[in-house]
């Protein structure tokens, strides 16, 4: 669909940027690869063929027993005897020396006899956010297996880093969004009927924004248990007041002027002319505030989980590794990568919505 002259002015707005316009698709390719999670880092294979059959592990339950094992429970992938399975075709003898096994197994046969040879495809990281691996002394230095290093529980650092940024990313998207919709709508609502309507959401603010949200969050968690969708919840309950000043104030100065008196006296509904005509004129405004609520939301993440009261302490938080790196000062590994994957996105983010702002400013004209 081809886009409105306005539109085409906006984007081409936003690519006399160029820092805005490279930082979005660096951020781009970052969280689309981050959504891909799984087949970057994972300690199951993404595909396995045995015996002439595809599977695909990353995504599909498979018992031990479908490659030759005894047990109905799933597979584990990193267990060389079912690795020499998978490679021998379930060869049995994989039970007593599964290294010397796969090594006769390279050249198709074991023992003088033909096998039939499989084969595993895995991820450049071998390891998923919650893998145990056996490194001695954890946290341990970064080496040839794991790139970053590995956490206090001996964790990889660098598939912790890739599943962490995109739970950020999401946690983020979703809070900005649901929370700026609703502090819209009810700025737009204030601002435009105004009188006893704005009157009595201002006290409502008030009383709401002096709410201690810290209290409450540790209260819910302690009824009800740490969760994504709950921190989501109470985010949103405590972060949507963050645009209905600025966005009621826009109102109150647009609803009197004289293309509005005219859309009213035209007989146009007032939800029309609110979103309509009055609110693309309070786009810059709100666009404006916009980065500091996004990293704000990022930073209430990473500062409850850093105090223990975010996501529970299995997930891969960006905050839980900036604890360990508090903890753990003789592992300056986890305090480097805390930092620069917190810079690098945060800046990423605040170039792309300073592009939008100008973008979407009417006083701004593409040179």
């Amino acid at each position: 669909m081809a886009l409105s002259p306005l539109n085409q002015r906006r984007w081409r707005n936003f690519k006399a940027n160029r820092r805005a316009y490279w930082s979005f698709w660096i951020f781009l390719v970052l969280f689309v690869m981050s959504l891909f999670a799984e087949v970057l880092a994972n300690d199951k294979p993404i595909v396995v063929n045995y015996r002439g059959e595809f599977y695909f592990p990353v995504y599909r339950f498979y018992p031990e027993t479908q490659f030759g094992g005894d047990f109905r429970t799933e597979a584990i992938y990193r267990d060389e005897a079912v690795q020499c399975l998978i490679v021998t075709g379930g060869l049995q003898d994989c039970w007593d020396d599964p290294k010397g096994i796969m090594e006769d197994a390279k050249d198709g046969e074991v023992a003088g006899e033909a096998i039939e040879k499989g084969w595993m495809i895995w991820p450049p990281v071998p390891y998923s956010y919650n893998t145990i691996n056996n490194v001695g002394t954890a946290p341990s230095a970064p080496d040839k297996d794991h790139w970053l290093g590995t956490d206090d529980t001996a964790r990889d650092v660098l598939a912790r880093l890739i599943y962490g940024f995109r739970l950020s990313i999401l946690f983020t998207l979703i809070v900005t969004v649901v929370s700026s919709l609703v502090g819209v709508a009810a700025g737009a609502v204030q601002g435009y009927f105004g009188g006893r309507t704005d009157l009595i959401f201002q006290r409502f603010l008030e009383i709401w924004s002096s709410t201690p949200s810290l209290y409450v969050i540790i209260i819910l968690f302690a009824i009800l248990g740490r969760g994504f969708w709950l921190l989501v919840f109470v985010t949103i309950l405590f972060g949507w007041p963050a645009l209905v000043g600025v966005v009621r104030a826009e109102f109150l100065r647009a609803r009197n002027f004289e293309y509005v008196r005219a859309a009213k006296a035209l007989g146009v509904r007032d939800r029309v002319i609110m979103f309509r005509h009055i609110l693309p004129n309070a786009m810059v405004a709100t666009l404006t505030l916009l980065p500091f609520i996004v990293t704000g939301t990022i930073g209430t993440l990473a500062s409850l989980d850093f105090l223990g009261y975010g996501l529970p302490s299995s997930a891969p938080s960006l905050g839980e590794l900036t604890l360990q790196a508090k903890q753990n000062l003789q592992a300056p590994w986890l305090g480097f990568s805390a930092f620069f994957t917190f810079s690098i996105m945060l800046s990423l983010l605040v170039f792309i919505f300073e592009g939008v702002r100008d973008a979407f400013d009417p006083r701004k004209t593409f040179q």
